[in-house]
C-alpha cells in the first residue's frame, strides 16, 4: 500500500476558469512593464519554465531575479483576489472526498506541481482542499525546472521509497515525471489530455475524474494499479 500520494493542482484537484491566467499576465506586467500578449505552454510545465518561454515570446531574455520578482508578484496577485479564484474557479468534482478518503486511511498527501508553494497553498486553500496537504513534503515550481526533479525531491522530503507514493495528475509530463522514478501513477483526463494521450506517455490507469471515491482508494492501497 502506498504511503505517499503526490498530487498535482491544476485540472487534477482544481480549475480557475481563466483567473490563473488572468493571474499570471498581472504578475507579468508588473515584472516586465510590458502586457503579456500571449503565453507559452502551461500544462504539466513548471512555473519558472512557463515565465521565460512566455518573456521570450515578448523578445525579453530572463534570469532567475527576474523569476523571483514574477514568482512573488503572482503570489501577491493570488492573494490580492481570492474572492475572484472562489467565484468563477472550482474544486472539480470528488476532489474533496477523496482528500478525506484518503486521509482517513492513513495515507499522507502532499503536492508536487509547477507552481510555486505560495501559490499552490492559496489555490487548494480558497476550495477547502488544503486541510489534510503536508506542504513541507511537497516539492514546487521554485524548487526545479523539471517535473521529474520536483518527484523525486518529494519523495527525498518524505523519506519514502517510490514503492511507497503514487502520483495523481491530468498531463503527461506528471506521467512522465512519476515514471522517470518509479514512482506509480494515476492519470485523470480531467483538464485537456485525453486518455489516449495518457495512457500513451505510460500511465497503467487513467480515470475520467476523481468521483469513484471507493476505486481510487483501492488504486491507491496498490489493488489493481
Amino acid at each position: 500500500m502506498a504511503r505517499l500520494v503526490l498530487w498535482d493542482i491544476d485540472h487534477t484537484l482544481i480549475d480557475t476558469r481563466g483567473v490563473g491566467r488572468e493571474l499570471s499576465a498581472a504578475a507579468f506586467q508588473r515584472t516586465t512593464g510590458l502586457a503579456m500578449r500571449e503565453q507559452a505552454k502551461i500544462d504539466g510545465i513548471t512555473e519558472p519554465v512557463i515565465f521565460r518561454e512566455t518573456a521570450k515570446l515578448h523578445g525579453l531574455t530572463t534570469d532567475r531575479a527576474d523569476f523571483d520578482r514574477f514568482a512573488a508578484a503572482l503570489s501577491e496577485e493570488h492573494l490580492k483576489r481570492t474572492a475572484d479564484l472562489r467565484e468563477r474557479g472550482h474544486a472539480l468534482p470528488g476532489a474533496a472526498a477523496v482528500l478525506d478518503a484518503l486521509d482517513a486511511d492513513g495515507v499522507q498527501q502532499t503536492v508536487v506541481s509547477g507552481n510555486v508553494r505560495p501559490v499552490a497553498e492559496i489555490k487548494l486553500q480558497v476550495f477547502g482542499l488544503d486541510r489534510h496537504i503536508r506542504w513541507d513534503l511537497g516539492a514546487y515550481g521554485e524548487d526545479n525546472d523539471v517535473r521529474a526533479e520536483l518527484v523525486r525531491l518529494s519523495l527525498q522530503r518524505a523519506g519514502a521509497r517510490p514503492a511507497e507514493a503514487v502520483l495523481i495528475g491530468d498531463t503527461p509530463a506528471d506521467v512522465e515525471g512519476a515514471k522517470a522514478n518509479d514512482v506509480r501513477v494515476i492519470a485523470v483526463a480531467s483538464g485537456r489530455s485525453n486518455e489516449a494521450a495518457l495512457q500513451g506517455s505510460g500511465a497503467e490507469v487513467v480515470l475520467p475524474d476523481l468521483c469513484d471515491i471507493e476505486l481510487l482508494v483501492k488504486l491507491v492501497r496498490g489493488n489493481g494499479l
